[in-house]
């Protein structure tokens, strides 16, 4: 089987910064796009940023120009990059990918981490 495990979240003061990882393990052979949601208290899970296998980001409006995605294919890892950060950036933020094949050739779609709080306060 695979899995995401997700690292990084935590207490930070406002205008402060946080770095998010997201390690596929696995026996894995290719990894298709991968990216970052978020779900506040009371509110839908949303996605923040997303980036291709070729390295092509995505950003949610919200977070452009504060926040960067990037991935490193050889280590398998996603990572969410914040700063300036904001009270309402508080969340639990899980990592995500649409596709991986395994070494088998089985595609497993839509997988999820078990997520990793940030509160965002003073």
């Amino acid at each position: 089987q695979v899995q995401l495990v997700e690292s990084g979240g935590g207490l930070v003061q406002p205008g402060g910064s946080l770095r998010l990882s997201c390690t596929a393990s696995g026996r894995i052979i290719s990894i298709n796009t991968m990216g970052w949601y978020r779900q506040a208290p009371g509110k839908e899970r949303e996605l923040v940023a997303s980036i291709t296998r070729g390295g092509s980001p995505m950003y949610v409006d919200s977070v452009k120009g504060r926040f960067t995605i990037a991935r490193d294919n050889n280590r398998n890892t996603v990572y969410l990059q914040m700063n300036s950060l904001k009270p309402e950036d508080t969340a639990v933020y899980y990592c995500n990918v649409d596709r991986i094949v395994d070494t088998f050739g089985q595609g497993h779609f839509a997988v999820w981490g078990q997520g990793t709080l940030v509160t965002v306060s003073s």
